[in-house]
């Protein structure tokens, strides 16, 4: 996924996409066999949930909602051929089918995948789904008045780069065939064995093309799902779901949908959503948040409560902060620099910068630490807690700078704990140990985005991050390190402007595999691999911490989003 201001859209709107259960394919209280986190008795079918956010769920049309999995609050409305497995930890950072018999057949190269349809899924005026309705819903997200999905479709569907909706050109796109009214096949410019992921974005929505009205579909997107919008005020700032009446727990295997209405209350400052999940008076008891993190402060109160620390969701999502380096600029040109800084920085000191340990995990990896991304254990250049200022100062030495150097780390002015000031001051006070000044550059937001995502003007040492579009190294590695993806007239994301053919080669090897398990080892490899060049510093991982309401039951949380799964939970 994309980062700065796009990362931070999709983890709190999308909330990058909740979990998804396995299981079985009935959604009633009596065969949930799942806990809560406190221990609660079974769920029960019934009652309001409220949803209190800082973000409004703005642009709540299919095409132009950049989520994986299907998104949080999206997931109720919108239903996708593949969606993520709604269990907490490991086991839900999986993609499971959703409005598809199974996650997609593809031939032997992986640049076709054929999907059928479940029978018997209909929308929320009773009529059918068919694929003709899922290839509109996707051609209609190529429409310009409809961007802000993601960019895989463009890039991968043949002949789908300069087409421009069915608004434009009606004729649509000749690589999506739907041969009946329950299969859809999808053709592909190179091999793609991670397409079962993409097809859990909401681009992969059915929307049936008399119900389209344009950029108004918004207002009131026909339901897939187990509800259905009956009010959207002020663009996504007061949302009103109440159940779809045709949606069936038969074809769902995924959506437990317990309360009978879901109300989402946005544009709230974040200390006030979690004073009132905290005191849970009223409605509040029944209350969840999908974007807003307890901070430091916060905590520390919060842990001191038992009653409060039994209501804290802890997960954990695909991302990485770390510090960047522009080899195109001196010194950083040199690798032994680049090496000194990568032992010279404190991680503890950075942890703490970021709201300590509760909040954050040390990264001596770009890869998240979890086993679906490949995950694998590496420490190039060991800075131990505290850093290695004595090695750095050698390295220094050989680089042909035995007095040291100054340099200058660019920064967001934006208070997030993860590029701000804060993390900032922690580096300059660990390189200064090792004979470094490091004059500091901080940025407001925009500036700061617009800066380090210009070839042009990028900065030769700053602070960055990066999460996932699904959870597979994929989406995290090639836009950071695969050259064919650095952008010269427009935003580009790969900081250290590698390109390496031994390294794009081996994206493209992994990129045909369609057993997962065994990519995930390659793109852990290649992880440890590219990382010897040390073109970034990883920092931390973030640790996502939220409260909800006394009266909220069943809380899952999986890997895969790292939060809590609107679709699972229930309310007294």
């Amino acid at each position: 996924m994309r980062q700065s201001s796009v990362i931070a859209r999709r983890v709190a709107a999308a909330s990058v996409s909740l979990v998804v259960a396995a299981g079985a394919a009935a959604c009633g209280p009596e065969d949930n066999d799942a806990k809560s986190a406190g221990g609660d008795s079974t769920p029960h079918k019934g009652g309001t949930l409220t949803v209190l956010n800082s973000s409004p769920q703005q642009d709540f049309d299919p095409a132009r909602l950049y989520t994986s999995g299907g998104g949080n609050v999206p997931s109720l409305v919108f239903r996708t051929l593949t969606t993520r497995n709604r269990e907490n930890g490991e086991a839900g950072a999986e993609v499971v089918p959703d409005l598809a018999t199974d996650t997609g057949r593809p031939n032997k190269d992986a640049t076709v995948w054929t999907y059928t349809l479940k029978e018997g899924l209909k929308y929320e005026d009773g009529t059918a789904i068919t694929s003709a309705d899922i290839k509109y819903g996707i051609e209609r997200s190529f429409a310009p008045e409809l961007s802000g999905g993601a960019p895989y479709l463009r890039d991968w569907l043949v002949g789908a780069a300069d087409y421009q909706g069915p608004y434009k050109d009606k004729k649509g796109l000749t690589a999506i065939e739907t041969p009946d009214e329950l299969t859809i096949v999808f053709h592909l410019n190179k091999p793609e064995g991670e397409f079962p992921y993409l097809a859990t974005q909401t681009q992969f929505t059915p929307v049936p093309k008399g119900k389209d009205t344009g950029t108004k579909y918004e207002e009131h997107p026909v339901s897939s799902g187990p509800y259905k919008v009956v009010k959207n005020e002020n663009d996504g700032e007061r949302l009103t779901l109440e159940r779809n009446t045709h949606w069936s727990a038969s074809t769902d295997a995924e959506r437990k949908a317990y309360p009978d209405k879901i109300d989402v209350r946005s544009g709230l400052d974040s200390s006030v959503i979690n004073q009132r999940l905290s005191a849970s008076q009223g409605a509040d008891a029944a209350a969840v948040t999908t974007d807003t993190n307890l901070g430091p402060a916060e905590l520390a109160k919060v842990t001191g409560d038992k009653e409060l620390a039994a209501r804290v969701g802890t997960g954990h999502f695909g991302y990485t902060n770390y510090i960047a380096f522009n080899p195109k600029i001196k010194p950083f040109d040199n690798v032994k620099v680049r090496q000194a800084i990568s032992y010279a920085i404190d991680r503890s000191s950075v942890v703490n910068a970021a709201g300590g340990s509760a909040l954050a995990e040390p990264a001596t990896t770009f890869l998240p630490n979890q086993k679906s991304f490949g995950y694998t254990a590496y420490d190039h250049f060991p800075a131990g807690a505290a850093g290695a200022s004595a090695k750095a100062k050698e390295l220094l030495k050989e680089a042909g700078y035995a007095n040291g150097l100054t340099v200058t780390l660019t920064h967001s002015n934006a208070k997030d704990f993860e590029t701000s000031p804060e993390i900032a001051t922690a580096i300059q006070d660990a390189l200064k140990k090792a004979g470094i000044t490091v004059k500091l550059q901080g940025l407001e937001e925009n500036d700061y985005s617009d800066k380090i995502h210009n070839v042009k003007t990028e900065p030769g040492f700053f602070l960055a991050h990066w999460g996932a579009d699904w959870p597979s190294g994929g989406p995290f590695l090639a836009p950071i390190f695969d050259g064919r993806q650095i952008v010269k007239d427009g935003a580009n994301f790969n900081t250290g402007l590698l390109d390496d053919k031994s390294v794009n080669a081996e994206i493209d090897a992994i990129n045909k595999l369609t057993d997962l398990d065994t990519a995930a080892a390659r793109w852990g490899a290649l992880d440890k691999k590219i990382g010897e060049q040390a073109l970034t510093v990883p920092l931390f991982h973030p640790v996502y911490k939220r409260l909800y309401g006394e009266d909220v039951k069943n809380i899952v949380i999986s890997d895969w989003t790292g939060v809590l799964d609107i679709s699972q939970v229930a309310v007294k």
